[in-house]
């Protein structure tokens, strides 16, 4: 007899539910880790090349993976600290 997840949806005997549903969870939350940090990157190279702040944007790399590593370790905080770098390198670009 197959069992049912909080979705409905079924699964065979054979599976672990509990490691299927960990590392859908973990892939989740990587996903929007890796997410943020994209974003604080691309607005890193932006806060370089249009306002040719390179010192902020290389400072700006490295609290995102801070940030982002911070994120991993804290499933509380997961994606909220690169976000955070984000706004700060998006006031970067719009007011330096």
């Amino acid at each position: 007899m197959a069992t049912k997840d909080a979705t409905g949806t079924e699964y065979h005997p054979d599976m672990d539910e509990a490691a299927h549903e960990a590392t859908y969870s973990g892939f989740i939350t990587f996903v929007e880790i890796g997410s943020a940090l994209v974003a604080c990157w691309v607005l890193a190279l932006a806060v370089g090349g249009v306002k040719h702040g390179w010192l902020t944007s290389i400072v700006g790399v490295i609290l995102s993976l801070v940030a982002g590593a911070v994120g991993a370790k804290s499933p509380a905080i997961g994606m909220r600290a690169p976000l955070a770098v984000a706004v700060l390198l998006l006031l970067a670009l719009v007011f330096y």
